[in-house]
């Protein structure tokens, strides 16, 4: 690998911004890295290696990166979404009991065993999807309040379990090194909060702003490696390492200055690249050899949505309910880890994308209804 290669990527990866450009297809800017990856890796033109391990290793920072910046994008501190929790969190939990069944039945049907990963899967939504399509089309009220803390509900659950589900055989040693994880972002909070209260972040802020020191985006980023490095020296995913200490931002408020600079770090190289070398690493001619594929991808897709819709039952508007069902981190990280760890079938990790996509396809349907529907700020 080289600056060649990195050039390319980097090219290629404007496909993204160019896919996202148009507000009313309101498609993610991930969606188009993706395609350009499968273009240029194993399933297209194969002019990169994605197993070159400088190339994933600096697809792992990335990862941890995307998984971080998701985590902050959870409005913790905002006041309107805490009474909204209760309501989150039981449409969260019937979506993911109704998910059971469902992920039991189409790995008998599938014959691939997973009935676990599936059921998280279908019960995942996206946050970070969802949050810029509530944000771009400008929805608000309570509904959509009860609907973001729903996602982040489900979204932190799901984090939390794929890596038990993924690879049951060794679900004892991933719950060990998630509660480690867990424990150790909690323990980061805990300072954040000592340095807030006692005046030492905001003395932090003003010598790194006026220095141009960067101080916070660097100490964030030591957190951030630190938490990865236990989170892989316990077998564990470093998405949950990333996400975990989002939140821990989140909680404590992130400052502006470092919101920006780490939207640059992420969004402008790591995130991209990191979306590319996923593309690069799927095997789509395996997909289309096998229609089997084709099909769990569709059935994962339509039965999360399908799900979610349940929620309707408590009173969730049904534009809404699609829209929750959105879904891209869970089957990312599903289809990263399982490929990383030889744990799928060729053609089984695409089809956990074609699934996300069949999501995010309704998800802009669905924002479009909810805007037709009145669902605006006032």
């Amino acid at each position: 690998m080289g600056f060649g290669t990195l050039a390319l990527i980097s090219v290629v990866a404007l496909l993204g911004p160019l896919l996202a450009a148009r507000r009313q297809w309101n498609l993610p800017v991930v969606l188009g890295e993706l395609l350009a990856g499968m273009l240029i890796g194993i399933s297209g033109l194969d002019v990169i290696d994605p197993g070159d391990p400088i190339l994933a290793f600096l697809a792992d920072i990335g990862f941890a990166l995307v998984m971080f910046v998701a985590g902050t994008h959870v409005p913790m501190r905002d006041a309107a979404i805490r009474p909204a929790l209760r309501r989150g969190v039981l449409r969260a939990g019937l979506v993911g009991l109704a998910a059971v069944p469902v992920g039991i039945g189409l790995a008998a049907a599938f014959g691939t065993g997973k009935a676990g990963l599936y059921a998280v899967l279908v019960a995942s939504s996206s946050a970070a999807l969802v949050l810029p399509i509530v944000d771009s089309l400008r929805l608000g009220g309570a509904s959509v309040v009860d609907t973001v803390a729903q996602v982040a509900v489900a979204d932190a659950a799901c984090i939390v379990a794929l890596p038990l589900v993924i690879d049951p055989g060794r679900a004892p040693r991933a719950a060990v090194g998630a509660v480690a994880v867990a424990v150790g972002a909690a323990v980061v909070y805990v300072i954040f909060r000592v340095m807030v209260r006692s005046g030492f972040q905001e003395r932090l802020h003003r010598v790194s702003e006026k220095r141009g020191f960067a101080l916070e985006l660097r100490v964030n980023l030591v957190l951030l490696f630190a938490l990865a490095a236990l989170a892989t020296s316990m077998h564990v995913s470093v998405m949950l390492a990333g996400f975990a200490l989002g939140l821990a931002l989140s909680a404590v408020g992130e400052p502006r200055r470092l919101a920006r600079q780490l939207f640059g770090l992420t969004e402008g190289f790591l995130g991209p690249l990191f979306f590319v070398w996923l593309g690069a690493s799927l095997d789509l001619r395996a997909l289309v050899e096998d229609p089997v594929y084709v099909g769990l991808g569709l059935a994962l897709g339509l039965s999360a949505v399908a799900v979610h819709s349940l929620a309707r039952l408590l009173g969730q508007p049904l534009s809404l309910a699609a829209l929750s069902a959105a879904q891209l981190g869970i089957p990312v990280a599903a289809a990263t880890v399982g490929t990383q760890l030889g744990l799928f079938a060729p053609g089984e990790a695409p089809a956990l994308l074609l699934g996300a996509l069949v999501t995010i396809g309704i998800a802009a349907v669905a924002g479009g209804l909810a805007v037709r529907r009145g669902l605006l700020r006032s």
